[in-house]
């Protein structure tokens, strides 16, 4: 759903920010203020295995591989180790879990073990080299595919998608966007926006959402990036950290937003999370 549009409101941004940097003045940035929230729920990846107390896999255990876009998902693609959470894209020319040679990989939620309404939403990463695929951290709800018009029941809430590493120029921004009324004809979706991060793919960034009543704003490093009061959700929504390859029925798509998988050089890639936390206001 990328634009032109997008990416020229990228160079503005990029302009602005290299200009506050020079004149020692925050040109439209705002910080978090995170007194005014109490932190209710983390997972800091201190173990050796994930904590099945807050986390499974989206389709469930997946003891036997699922397909999932231009790939496959299944469990032994992610780990927990040296204080982090790693979820790993790899062509398996073997497959696993019963599947088939492909590109495989993983997405885990707290669907029915952590669900929030309103709050602050962080993420500390650094993300996954290569083209034809990208990872998010999002939230969503049961009800977001019920279609009626409204986001009041659901909406799933993009807060960092890494779909540009294909796009040199364009290569450090992340994307966020709101949608909701299911993933069909109905779906309504905001502006997408994209955003400038530090490095992301050597170095760790933090993405952030602050959900209220009446609007959405979004972080990067404490830092104001987005606000927008499209879409806003009355519901408990759950968290999700996934890994994508673009395509369809296990088969990557050259065309993708995320560019061609065959030209990705960086596999087996790392998507390497930090820690996840949920704050509520005080």
């Amino acid at each position: 759903m990328q634009t032109v549009l997008c990416y020229i409101m990228a160079i503005i941004t990029s302009f602005t920010g290299m200009l506050g940097s020079l004149t020692g003045i925050r040109i439209g940035k705002k910080e978090i203020d995170l007194e005014k929230f109490e932190l209710v729920w983390s997972d800091e990846f201190d173990g050796d295995t994930i904590n099945e107390e807050n986390w499974k896999g989206v389709y469930g255990n997946t003891e036997k591989a699922v397909m999932r876009k231009g790939g496959y998902v299944h469990k032994e693609l992610a780990e927990v180790k040296d204080g982090n959470l790693h979820i790993y894209t790899k062509y398996l020319e073997e497959g696993t879990g019963g599947g088939p040679a492909g590109y495989y990989t993983y997405m885990m939620y707290t669907r029915d073990l952590f669900e929030q309404r309103y709050g602050y939403f962080e993420v500390r990463c650094i993300l996954p080299k290569g083209a034809g695929q990208w990872a998010a951290f999002w939230m969503n709800s049961p009800m977001m595919e019920n279609v009626d018009g409204s986001a009041a029941d659901g909406a799933e809430i993009d807060i960092f998608e890494s779909p540009n590493y294909h796009r040199r120029l364009f290569r450090d921004y992340i994307s966020s966007n709101v949608h909701y009324d299911g993933y069909g004809k109905d779906i309504v979706s905001g502006k997408m926006g994209i955003y400038k991060a530090d490095n992301p793919y050597e170095e760790y960034n933090t993405y952030g959402l602050e959900w209220n009543e009446e609007e959405y704003i979004f972080y990067i490093n404490g830092v104001q990036t987005k606000r927008t009061r499209f879409g806003i959700s009355e519901a408990p929504q759950y968290l999700i950290l996934s890994v994508e390859v673009g395509g369809a029925n296990g088969v990557p798509d050259p065309e993708s937003w995320a560019g061609d998988m065959s030209k990705n050089d960086s596999l087996p890639s790392d998507f390497i999370v930090d820690y996840v936390r949920a704050y509520q206001y005080k």
